[in-house]
């Protein structure tokens, strides 16, 4: 298994990068800054696109999934709830960006 980065400091990256592209972030919810599980809320125009996690993958490495509702913004933040009651320590990140598929393939393809 492959060392992984710690979970602020893959937030701010995630914040940084949307920023360097023209676009903002936040982080809306903190959880552990070492080990947490992080969520990001891909938005698009101020509308929200996907709900990414990172998960581990089959051969042991991290790699971003789409795990968000399928009702819009209320299924978002109904998984999110769901996801923060059964794990506090999850980090939930929320991207604006002007292209949040390709923003979204470019997590994967850099992890």
């Amino acid at each position: 298994m492959e060392p992984r980065l710690a979970s602020s400091v893959l937030a701010a990256a995630l914040i940084r990068r949307a920023e360097a592209e023209g676009g903002f972030g936040m982080v809306l919810a903190k959880g552990d800054p070492t080990a947490g599980a992080v969520a990001v809320i891909l938005m698009e125009r101020g509308e929200r696109r996907f709900l990414l996690e990172r998960l581990l993958q089959p051969d042991g490495r991290y790699g971003w999934e789409e795990t968000g509702g399928t009702d819009g913004a209320s299924g978002i933040d109904e998984r999110l709830a769901r996801r923060r009651k059964f794990d506090p320590d999850l980090w939930i990140v929320e991207l604006d960006v002007a292209s949040a598929e390709r923003f979204a393939d470019e997590m994967n393809a850099s992890d």
